[in-house]
């Protein structure tokens, strides 16, 4: 039995000096992958010539070979979002187009995740071949509060190369710039002891120009405000906002109940003192965190009854098998 169907999804942009090298990789690492493959390249808007090149290259190489032209500069997440939309494969690996990503280790990914059991097999680019200051520091920060805030332990969330489960990763929807969460995203779909990670090989860039900077940092932490809400509080957002309401209400109880002593008791005047008007501002924020909480589980009762979105998934295991050594001497002895 063959190893399951994969779709190999590249997102491109202004990367026109590495569509032939990638396509000339693509075929060695997977020239002998034990199964049905292909591979969806997708242009993001680029202005140079890369649409032109992965058209030739389509042309040349085959039907395993399929280019997405979007109609503008999109960003990485909706052009990677774009390939997992056009896949229809059991599995899905995804990797960058500026061949920093080494193909040769699509394989052993896929193998990786089949023997480990995994809905997502994260790559490690141990040995990074980047600058230190504008992408390796930067990088080791967000890993850190990632790593804090999700509760999903990986060293490295940024690297594009990945193996997934498609019926896994079909169920999240990626937007903005959330491509670097998609561990954390994946884990509101799967338990975390599904997501491994393994060692894979860096390069450095040698055509084209890097898109990041050190500024995507400060991006990294307001997107994390939103994982960190759909991760915890996605179909009960009510708790989230109930909760703030609760303890900001308890603390303007608490402020109110010492200016009564201080008027009951003391017997002194409270009507210009400013801890009065923080209190039932405090009060009056309590009470909308406590209507907002009500509302949001409206919306989320309605988004789960009206959509195919459900709050499960059954899962389904994958048919393969691995061909061993012997299997492989003795198909040799047959062919001789």
């Amino acid at each position: 039995m063959p190893l399951p169907s994969l779709t190999v999804v590249v997102p491109m942009y202004n990367e026109v000096d590495n569509v032939q090298p990638l396509f000339d990789a693509l075929e060695d690492a997977l020239g002998q992958y034990d199964g049905p493959w292909k591979a969806i390249l997708v242009n993001d808007g680029s202005v140079d010539d890369t649409a032109k090149r992965l058209n030739e290259c389509v042309e040349k190489y085959g039907d395993r070979y399929r280019h997405i032209e979007l109609q503008r500069n999109f960003g990485q997440t909706a052009a990677m979002q774009a390939g997992i939309d056009a896949a229809d494969t059991d599995l899905i690996a995804t990797m960058d187009g500026d061949l920093q990503n080494d193909p040769a280790d699509i394989p052993r990914l896929v193998k990786e995740l089949l023997e480990r059991d995994l809905d997502l097999l994260q790559g490690w680019r141990k040995d990074r071949k980047d600058h230190l200051v504008s992408r390796k520091v930067p990088s080791r920060f967000a890993n850190r509060l990632i790593q804090r805030v999700s509760g999903v332990k990986l060293n490295d969330y940024g690297c594009s190369m990945k193996v997934y489960r498609a019926d896994a990763l079909k169920q999240i929807r990626l937007y903005g710039e959330m491509h670097r969460f998609i561990p954390v995203w994946m884990a509101t779909v799967c338990p975390p002891h599904r997501i491994g990670e393994t060692v894979v090989n860096h390069r450095e860039r040698l055509s084209g120009e890097s898109k990041y900077g050190i500024s995507r940092t400060f991006r990294v932490l307001i997107d994390l405000l939103s994982v960190f809400f759909f991760l915890k509080f996605r179909a009960r957002p009510g708790h989230f906002f109930g909760s703030i309401g609760l303890w900001v209400g308890l603390l303007a109880s608490l402020l109110l109940t010492y200016l009564a002593g201080v008027k009951y008791i003391g017997g002194e005047n409270i009507g210009d003192r400013p801890l009065l008007l923080v209190a039932s501002l405090l009060i009056i924020a309590s009470l909308q965190f406590l209507t907002t909480g009500v509302l949001s589980e409206i919306l989320s009762r309605i988004f789960f009854q009206t959509t195919n979105v459900k709050s499960y998934k059954v899962r389904e295991p994958l048919s393969y098998s691995f061909k061993s050594d012997s299997d492989n001497s003795s198909s040799d002895n047959e062919q001789a």
